[in-house]
Protein backbone atom coordinates (compact mmCIF):
# COMPACT_ATOMS: atom_id res chain seq x y z
CA UNK A 1 0.00 0.00 0.00
CA UNK A 2 0.97 3.65 -0.74
CA UNK A 3 0.99 5.93 2.65
CA UNK A 4 -2.53 7.26 3.04
CA UNK A 5 -4.26 4.01 1.86
CA UNK A 6 -6.12 2.17 3.72
CA UNK A 7 -4.67 -1.99 4.70
CA UNK A 8 -6.02 -4.25 2.47
CA UNK A 9 -6.76 -7.73 3.80
CA UNK A 10 -3.92 -9.84 1.58
CA UNK A 11 -5.05 -13.23 3.32
CA UNK A 12 -6.67 -15.14 6.44
CA UNK A 13 -5.79 -18.58 7.70
CA UNK A 14 -7.41 -20.09 9.75
CA UNK A 15 -7.38 -23.60 12.16
CA UNK A 16 -9.57 -26.59 11.26
CA UNK A 17 -11.53 -27.52 13.64
CA UNK A 18 -10.12 -30.16 15.85
CA UNK A 19 -12.34 -32.57 16.96
CA UNK A 20 -10.98 -34.12 19.78
CA UNK A 21 -10.98 -30.38 21.97
CA UNK A 22 -14.30 -28.04 23.05
CA UNK A 23 -13.83 -25.84 20.40
CA UNK A 24 -14.29 -23.01 22.22
CA UNK A 25 -11.58 -22.97 25.02
CA UNK A 26 -7.67 -22.42 24.22
CA UNK A 27 -8.41 -21.51 20.68
CA UNK A 28 -6.60 -17.97 20.77
CA UNK A 29 -3.79 -17.03 18.45
CA UNK A 30 -1.47 -15.37 21.03
CA UNK A 31 1.48 -14.83 19.27
CA UNK A 32 2.72 -14.49 15.45
CA UNK A 33 6.38 -14.17 13.84
CA UNK A 34 8.05 -14.13 11.12
CA UNK A 35 11.65 -15.58 10.90
CA UNK A 36 14.02 -12.22 10.45
CA UNK A 37 15.15 -13.61 6.93
CA UNK A 38 11.26 -13.78 5.86
CA UNK A 39 11.12 -17.35 4.85
CA UNK A 40 8.70 -18.90 7.83
CA UNK A 41 5.84 -17.72 9.57
CA UNK A 42 5.10 -19.57 12.66
CA UNK A 43 1.75 -18.72 14.22
CA UNK A 44 -0.03 -20.51 17.56
CA UNK A 45 -3.17 -21.45 16.07
CA UNK A 46 -4.45 -22.80 19.45
CA UNK A 47 -5.22 -26.08 20.85
CA UNK A 48 -1.31 -26.54 21.86
CA UNK A 49 -0.33 -25.89 18.10
CA UNK A 50 2.08 -24.28 15.99
CA UNK A 51 2.05 -23.80 12.23
CA UNK A 52 5.20 -23.27 10.93
CA UNK A 53 4.30 -21.94 7.29
CA UNK A 54 6.87 -21.03 4.58
CA UNK A 55 6.70 -17.52 3.07
CA UNK A 56 5.60 -16.59 0.96
CA UNK A 57 2.59 -18.17 1.05
CA UNK A 58 0.95 -20.24 -1.51
CA UNK A 59 -1.29 -18.81 -4.09
CA UNK A 60 -4.29 -20.19 -3.06
CA UNK A 61 -4.29 -18.06 -0.01
CA UNK A 62 -3.40 -14.75 -1.60
CA UNK A 63 -6.28 -12.70 -3.86
CA UNK A 64 -6.16 -12.39 -7.68
CA UNK A 65 -4.07 -9.80 -8.16
CA UNK A 66 -1.87 -9.58 -5.49
CA UNK A 67 0.45 -13.08 -6.73
CA UNK A 68 2.97 -10.45 -8.32
CA UNK A 69 3.57 -8.33 -5.18
CA UNK A 70 3.73 -11.59 -2.46
CA UNK A 71 6.35 -13.30 -4.74
CA UNK A 72 9.44 -12.15 -5.96
CA UNK A 73 11.81 -14.23 -7.95
CA UNK A 74 14.41 -14.02 -5.44
CA UNK A 75 12.13 -16.15 -3.58
CA UNK A 76 11.21 -18.76 -6.08
CA UNK A 77 11.74 -22.07 -4.66
CA UNK A 78 10.85 -24.13 -7.88
CA UNK A 79 13.46 -26.47 -8.68
CA UNK A 80 15.48 -26.63 -5.41
CA UNK A 81 12.94 -28.65 -3.14
CA UNK A 82 10.07 -26.13 -1.24
CA UNK A 83 10.52 -26.22 1.82
CA UNK A 84 6.81 -27.44 3.60
CA UNK A 85 4.30 -26.30 6.26
CA UNK A 86 4.79 -28.28 9.73
CA UNK A 87 2.69 -28.56 12.61
CA UNK A 88 4.24 -28.77 15.96
CA UNK A 89 2.29 -30.18 18.69
CA UNK A 90 3.64 -28.45 22.30
CA UNK A 91 1.50 -30.40 24.45
CA UNK A 92 0.39 -27.88 25.83
CA UNK A 93 -1.44 -23.87 25.14
CA UNK A 94 1.02 -21.89 23.57
CA UNK A 95 1.45 -18.23 24.15
CA UNK A 96 5.11 -17.12 23.47
CA UNK A 97 6.75 -17.48 19.83
CA UNK A 98 10.28 -16.51 19.00
CA UNK A 99 12.54 -17.27 15.81
CA UNK A 100 16.41 -17.22 16.71
CA UNK A 101 17.98 -14.56 13.91
CA UNK A 102 19.41 -16.43 11.07
CA UNK A 103 22.97 -18.66 11.65
CA UNK A 104 26.00 -17.44 9.91
CA UNK A 105 27.82 -20.13 7.27
CA UNK A 106 28.87 -23.16 9.46
CA UNK A 107 32.19 -22.38 8.73
CA UNK A 108 32.26 -19.20 10.75
CA UNK A 109 30.88 -20.68 13.75
CA UNK A 110 32.40 -22.91 16.59
CA UNK A 111 29.55 -24.68 17.60
CA UNK A 112 27.98 -25.44 14.63
CA UNK A 113 29.88 -28.56 14.80
CA UNK A 114 27.93 -31.36 16.83
CA UNK A 115 29.17 -30.48 20.61
CA UNK A 116 29.12 -33.04 23.38
CA UNK A 117 27.40 -30.74 25.69
CA UNK A 118 24.18 -30.23 23.57
CA UNK A 119 22.61 -30.29 20.41
CA UNK A 120 23.67 -28.49 17.01
CA UNK A 121 22.13 -25.17 17.06
CA UNK A 122 23.63 -23.77 13.63
CA UNK A 123 20.22 -24.26 12.28
CA UNK A 124 17.19 -21.64 12.21
CA UNK A 125 15.12 -22.62 15.29
CA UNK A 126 12.09 -21.56 17.03
CA UNK A 127 11.41 -21.20 20.92
CA UNK A 128 7.53 -21.52 22.18
CA UNK A 129 6.90 -20.49 25.57
CA UNK A 130 4.31 -22.83 27.23
CA UNK A 131 1.06 -22.96 29.83
CA UNK A 132 3.37 -25.09 32.36
CA UNK A 133 6.06 -22.74 32.36
CA UNK A 134 8.09 -25.06 29.94
CA UNK A 135 9.86 -23.62 26.83
CA UNK A 136 10.52 -26.05 23.78
CA UNK A 137 13.34 -25.39 21.56
CA UNK A 138 12.49 -26.87 17.72
CA UNK A 139 14.54 -26.95 14.38
CA UNK A 140 12.23 -24.92 11.82
CA UNK A 141 13.74 -26.85 8.89
CA UNK A 142 13.05 -30.66 9.90
CA UNK A 143 10.35 -29.94 12.80
CA UNK A 144 12.36 -31.95 15.75
CA UNK A 145 12.36 -30.77 19.10
CA UNK A 146 16.36 -30.05 20.01
CA UNK A 147 15.68 -28.58 23.43
CA UNK A 148 13.19 -28.45 26.61
CA UNK A 149 14.10 -25.60 28.86
CA UNK A 150 12.78 -25.63 32.69
CA UNK A 151 12.71 -23.20 35.33
CA UNK A 152 9.45 -20.72 35.15
CA UNK A 153 6.63 -21.55 37.50
CA UNK A 154 3.69 -20.60 35.39
CA UNK A 155 2.30 -19.61 31.94
CA UNK A 156 5.76 -17.98 29.37
CA UNK A 157 3.74 -15.29 27.85
CA UNK A 158 6.67 -13.75 25.71
CA UNK A 159 10.18 -14.44 24.00
CA UNK A 160 13.30 -12.91 22.29
CA UNK A 161 16.49 -13.80 21.01
CA UNK A 162 19.05 -11.22 20.99
CA UNK A 163 19.54 -10.11 17.39
CA UNK A 164 22.96 -10.28 17.29
CA UNK A 165 23.10 -14.44 16.58
CA UNK A 166 24.34 -15.27 19.95
CA UNK A 167 21.72 -17.13 20.40
CA UNK A 168 20.99 -16.18 24.14
CA UNK A 169 16.83 -16.30 25.11
CA UNK A 170 14.82 -13.85 27.53
CA UNK A 171 11.48 -15.27 28.57
CA UNK A 172 9.12 -13.90 30.36
CA UNK A 173 6.24 -15.38 32.60
CA UNK A 174 3.08 -14.95 34.70
CA UNK A 175 5.27 -16.31 37.80
CA UNK A 176 6.85 -12.39 37.57
CA UNK A 177 10.11 -13.13 36.50
CA UNK A 178 12.68 -12.89 33.68
CA UNK A 179 15.11 -15.27 32.66
CA UNK A 180 17.96 -15.36 30.53
CA UNK A 181 18.95 -19.20 28.65
CA UNK A 182 22.09 -19.45 26.36
CA UNK A 183 21.45 -22.22 23.67
CA UNK A 184 24.89 -22.57 23.24
CA UNK A 185 25.15 -24.00 26.36
CA UNK A 186 22.52 -26.86 26.25
CA UNK A 187 19.83 -24.14 27.11
CA UNK A 188 21.73 -23.12 30.20
CA UNK A 189 19.50 -21.09 32.78
CA UNK A 190 22.08 -18.00 32.97
CA UNK A 191 19.80 -14.91 34.97
CA UNK A 192 16.74 -14.62 36.83
CA UNK A 193 15.56 -10.94 36.82
CA UNK A 194 13.02 -10.15 39.61
CA UNK A 195 12.07 -7.14 40.40
CA UNK A 196 7.90 -7.11 38.73
CA UNK A 197 4.98 -7.07 41.22
CA UNK A 198 2.58 -8.49 38.29
CA UNK A 199 2.65 -10.90 35.44
CA UNK A 200 5.16 -9.99 33.02
CA UNK A 201 3.26 -9.49 29.43
CA UNK A 202 6.25 -8.68 27.01
CA UNK A 203 9.64 -8.39 27.00
CA UNK A 204 12.10 -6.68 23.88
CA UNK A 205 15.50 -6.49 23.38
CA UNK A 206 17.07 -3.63 21.22
CA UNK A 207 18.68 -4.21 18.20
CA UNK A 208 21.98 -3.38 19.39
CA UNK A 209 21.91 -5.89 22.04
CA UNK A 210 22.50 -3.45 25.39
CA UNK A 211 18.59 -3.45 26.36
CA UNK A 212 15.92 -5.30 27.67
CA UNK A 213 12.48 -3.62 28.21
CA UNK A 214 9.40 -5.91 29.80
CA UNK A 215 6.10 -4.90 30.69
CA UNK A 216 4.06 -6.46 33.24
CA UNK A 217 0.37 -5.77 34.62
CA UNK A 218 1.94 -2.63 36.24
CA UNK A 219 2.33 1.23 35.37
CA UNK A 220 5.62 1.38 34.89
CA UNK A 221 8.04 -0.57 32.57
CA UNK A 222 11.17 -1.84 33.68
CA UNK A 223 14.18 -1.48 31.66
CA UNK A 224 17.53 -3.51 32.03
CA UNK A 225 20.94 -4.11 31.10
CA UNK A 226 22.26 -6.62 28.83
CA UNK A 227 25.48 -6.74 29.59
CA UNK A 228 24.79 -6.75 33.20
CA UNK A 229 21.74 -7.81 33.83
CA UNK A 230 20.87 -5.05 36.32
CA UNK A 231 17.98 -2.53 36.37
CA UNK A 232 18.81 0.29 34.52
CA UNK A 233 15.55 2.66 35.14
CA UNK A 234 11.89 2.25 35.39
CA UNK A 235 9.42 4.11 33.05
CA UNK A 236 6.43 5.96 34.62
CA UNK A 237 3.76 7.86 32.60
CA UNK A 238 0.99 4.95 31.96
CA UNK A 239 -2.30 4.89 34.13
CA UNK A 240 -3.24 1.11 33.64
CA UNK A 241 -1.42 -2.13 33.15
CA UNK A 242 1.48 -2.28 30.56
CA UNK A 243 0.94 -4.90 28.10
CA UNK A 244 3.25 -4.74 24.77
CA UNK A 245 7.03 -2.84 24.04
CA UNK A 246 8.78 -2.96 21.53
CA UNK A 247 12.55 -0.90 20.46
CA UNK A 248 12.82 0.97 16.79
CA UNK A 249 14.68 -0.91 14.52
CA UNK A 250 18.08 1.46 15.49
CA UNK A 251 17.25 1.13 19.29
CA UNK A 252 17.46 5.02 19.48
CA UNK A 253 13.07 4.37 20.77
CA UNK A 254 11.03 2.61 22.55
CA UNK A 255 7.40 1.90 22.14
CA UNK A 256 5.10 1.09 24.66
CA UNK A 257 1.00 -0.25 24.90
CA UNK A 258 -1.34 0.03 27.82
CA UNK A 259 -4.15 -0.85 29.25
CA UNK A 260 -5.04 3.24 29.30
CA UNK A 261 -5.75 3.38 25.50
CA UNK A 262 -2.17 5.12 25.16
CA UNK A 263 1.04 4.49 23.82
CA UNK A 264 3.92 6.16 24.76
CA UNK A 265 7.28 7.05 23.18
CA UNK A 266 10.10 6.83 25.15
CA UNK A 267 13.68 7.45 24.73
CA UNK A 268 15.14 4.38 26.35
CA UNK A 269 18.83 5.93 27.21
CA UNK A 270 17.34 9.07 29.13
CA UNK A 271 14.00 7.77 29.94
CA UNK A 272 12.37 10.86 28.49
CA UNK A 273 8.94 10.54 27.04
CA UNK A 274 8.87 12.10 23.91
CA UNK A 275 4.98 11.43 22.63
CA UNK A 276 1.69 9.99 23.75
CA UNK A 277 -0.92 8.08 21.20
CA UNK A 278 -4.23 8.08 22.53
CA UNK A 279 -6.76 5.72 20.49
CA UNK A 280 -10.06 7.15 21.23
CA UNK A 281 -13.18 6.37 19.56
CA UNK A 282 -13.60 6.57 16.07
CA UNK A 283 -17.54 5.91 16.59
CA UNK A 284 -18.87 9.21 17.89
CA UNK A 285 -22.25 6.39 19.88
CA UNK A 286 -19.58 4.82 21.40
CA UNK A 287 -19.17 6.05 24.90
CA UNK A 288 -15.73 7.27 25.55
CA UNK A 289 -15.96 6.98 28.91
CA UNK A 290 -15.94 3.06 28.64
CA UNK A 291 -11.80 3.22 27.90
CA UNK A 292 -11.66 -0.62 27.92
CA UNK A 293 -13.30 -0.41 24.48
CA UNK A 294 -9.57 1.10 23.43
CA UNK A 295 -7.64 -1.05 25.64
CA UNK A 296 -4.11 -2.00 23.58
CA UNK A 297 -2.87 -5.55 22.79
CA UNK A 298 -0.02 -5.19 20.47
CA UNK A 299 2.41 -2.48 19.23
CA UNK A 300 4.95 -3.00 16.97
CA UNK A 301 7.41 -0.87 14.84
CA UNK A 302 7.72 -1.45 11.09
CA UNK A 303 11.21 -2.75 9.57
CA UNK A 304 12.72 0.87 8.49
CA UNK A 305 11.40 2.57 11.85
CA UNK A 306 8.74 5.42 10.10
CA UNK A 307 5.76 3.67 11.17
CA UNK A 308 3.84 1.82 14.00
CA UNK A 309 1.28 -0.74 14.15
CA UNK A 310 -0.99 -0.84 16.92
CA UNK A 311 -3.83 -3.64 17.89
CA UNK A 312 -6.49 -2.60 20.60
CA UNK A 313 -10.15 -3.56 21.62
CA UNK A 314 -12.03 -1.26 19.48
CA UNK A 315 -11.49 -3.91 16.50
CA UNK A 316 -9.03 -1.95 14.60
CA UNK A 317 -5.73 -2.14 13.64
CA UNK A 318 -4.24 1.22 13.32
CA UNK A 319 -1.12 2.39 11.20
CA UNK A 320 0.56 5.55 12.79
CA UNK A 321 3.39 7.55 10.93
CA UNK A 322 6.04 8.50 13.50
CA UNK A 323 5.71 12.02 13.02
CA UNK A 324 2.09 12.36 13.11
CA UNK A 325 0.32 12.48 15.96
CA UNK A 326 -3.02 10.67 14.98
CA UNK A 327 -3.35 7.14 12.67
CA UNK A 328 -2.68 7.45 8.80
CA UNK A 329 -4.56 4.33 8.35
CA UNK A 330 -6.93 2.03 9.93
CA UNK A 331 -8.29 -1.58 8.91
CA UNK A 332 -11.40 -3.44 10.91
CA UNK A 333 -10.31 -6.46 12.80
CA UNK A 334 -12.33 -8.46 15.47
CA UNK A 335 -10.75 -9.67 18.91
CA UNK A 336 -7.37 -9.24 17.89
CA UNK A 337 -4.30 -9.81 19.91
CA UNK A 338 -0.94 -9.45 17.99
CA UNK A 339 0.69 -7.67 15.31
CA UNK A 340 4.23 -7.81 13.74
CA UNK A 341 5.48 -6.64 10.93
CA UNK A 342 7.02 -8.63 7.53
CA UNK A 343 11.04 -7.90 8.10
CA UNK A 344 11.55 -6.67 4.90
CA UNK A 345 7.86 -4.46 5.14
CA UNK A 346 5.26 -4.25 3.18
CA UNK A 347 3.02 -6.24 5.17
CA UNK A 348 1.81 -7.03 8.60
CA UNK A 349 0.46 -9.95 10.48
CA UNK A 350 -2.18 -10.07 12.91
CA UNK A 351 -3.80 -13.06 15.61
CA UNK A 352 -7.15 -12.86 16.82
CA UNK A 353 -9.18 -14.83 19.55
CA UNK A 354 -10.79 -16.90 17.20
CA UNK A 355 -7.59 -18.15 16.50
CA UNK A 356 -7.26 -16.78 12.90
CA UNK A 357 -4.44 -15.10 11.26
CA UNK A 358 -4.89 -12.43 8.76
CA UNK A 359 -2.30 -10.70 6.45
CA UNK A 360 -2.80 -6.94 6.05
CA UNK A 361 -0.75 -4.63 3.25
CA UNK A 362 1.31 -2.28 4.84
CA UNK A 363 3.09 1.32 4.12
CA UNK A 364 5.82 0.64 1.05
CA UNK A 365 8.16 3.84 2.28
CA UNK A 366 11.78 4.47 0.32
CA UNK A 367 13.40 6.14 3.53
CA UNK A 368 15.02 9.81 2.87
CA UNK A 369 18.37 10.11 2.91
CA UNK A 370 17.96 11.77 6.10
CA UNK A 371 16.10 9.14 7.71
CA UNK A 372 18.56 6.76 6.68
CA UNK A 373 21.46 8.60 8.08
CA UNK A 374 19.70 9.05 11.33
CA UNK A 375 19.15 5.26 11.43
CA UNK A 376 22.48 4.48 11.10
CA UNK A 377 24.38 7.01 13.56
CA UNK A 378 21.65 6.10 15.99
CA UNK A 379 22.37 2.15 15.66
CA UNK A 380 25.49 2.76 17.31
CA UNK A 381 25.17 6.32 19.09
CA UNK A 382 23.58 6.90 22.26
CA UNK A 383 21.52 9.89 23.11
CA UNK A 384 24.21 11.51 25.05
CA UNK A 385 26.70 11.16 22.48
CA UNK A 386 24.50 12.61 20.19
CA UNK A 387 24.44 15.55 22.24
CA UNK A 388 27.71 16.15 22.26
CA UNK A 389 28.65 16.19 18.68
CA UNK A 390 29.69 19.31 17.31
CA UNK A 391 26.65 19.67 15.06
CA UNK A 392 23.81 22.51 14.79
CA UNK A 393 20.98 21.96 17.19
CA UNK A 394 18.21 21.54 14.99
CA UNK A 395 20.34 18.28 13.65
CA UNK A 396 20.91 16.95 16.91
CA UNK A 397 17.29 17.33 17.24
CA UNK A 398 16.50 15.43 14.41
CA UNK A 399 18.98 12.76 15.40
CA UNK A 400 17.09 12.25 18.84
CA UNK A 401 13.38 12.40 17.55
CA UNK A 402 12.61 16.01 19.43
CA UNK A 403 11.44 17.16 16.22
CA UNK A 404 7.85 15.85 16.71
Amino acid sequence: MEAGEEPLLLAELKPGRPHQFDWKSSCETWSVAFSPDGSWFAWSQGHCIVKLIPWPLEEQFIPRGFEAKSRSSKNDTKGRGSPKEKTLDCGQIVWGLAFSPWPSPPSKKLWARPHPQGPDVSCLILATGLNDGQIKIWEVQTGLLLLNLSGHQDVVRDLSFTPSGSLILVSASRDKTLRIWDLNKHGKQIQVLSGHLQWVYCCSISPDCSMLCSAAGEKSVFLWSMRSYTLIRKLEGHQSSVVSCDFSPDSALLVTASYDTNVIMWDPYTGEKLRSLRHTQLDPAMDESDVHMSSLRSVCFSPEGLYLATVADDRLLRIWALELKTPVAFAPMTNGLCCTFFPRGGVIATGTRDGHVQFWTAPRVLSSLKHLCRKALRSFLTTYQVLALPIPKKMKEFLTYRTF
